[in-house]
């Protein structure tokens, strides 16, 4: 018989816990199995359009409140932005650029009631006509009936790039 590497071992040990973990008869109005995804693709959706908008009016107040008091952010070629005091810094900074145009475009959406996943890609256009094109993941979270990003992350392709 194969040896299991102690990688392995250590994940097909946190999988089963996970899964043995779960009681089937619990009272729970989150039930991680209860969601409505497509709804929640639309809402996503909605605030991803907020996020956008947020970027190029300049309003670093609406951007602070789509993110978590503990979230995590990560740019590209910086260290990461940990916790709302961070990422307000990391958000005033990035707008120096002057932002006049953000798109993001969902390519997969995917989770539970509790945290969804959506990733895609992205077009930005600042400063002096540069354009910068690239992907990113934004894990968002339900807290207290809002979703809220709880981590994000973004990179640019490199120029001349096409997606795959």
């Amino acid at each position: 018989m194969a040896s299991i590497s102690p990688v392995r071992q250590l994940a097909l040990v946190a999988l089963l816990s996970v899964g043995c973990g779960r009681t089937p008869d619990r009272d729970s109005s989150r039930d991680a199995l209860a969601l409505d995804i497509e709804a929640t693709r639309t809402l996503i959706a909605q605030q991803n359009k907020r996020f956008t908008d947020a970027h190029v009016t300049g309003d670093v107040a609406a951007i602070d409140a789509m993110f978590l008091p503990d979230a995590r952010s990560y740019p590209p070629g910086a260290p990461a932005a940990v916790g709302i005091d961070a990422i307000h810094d990391l958000t005033v900074d990035f707008l120096k650029a002057g932002i006049t145009e953000f798109r993001e475009e969902t390519t997969a959406f995917y989770g539970n009631a509790e945290y969804v996943v959506d990733e895609g890609t992205y077009v930005l256009a600042y400063g002096q006509g540069l354009t910068e094109r690239g992907k990113y993941m934004n894990v968002w979270k339900q807290a207290n009936g809002t979703w809220r990003i709880q981590a994000n992350i973004w990179n640019t392709d490199p120029p001349g790039a096409t997606p795959k």
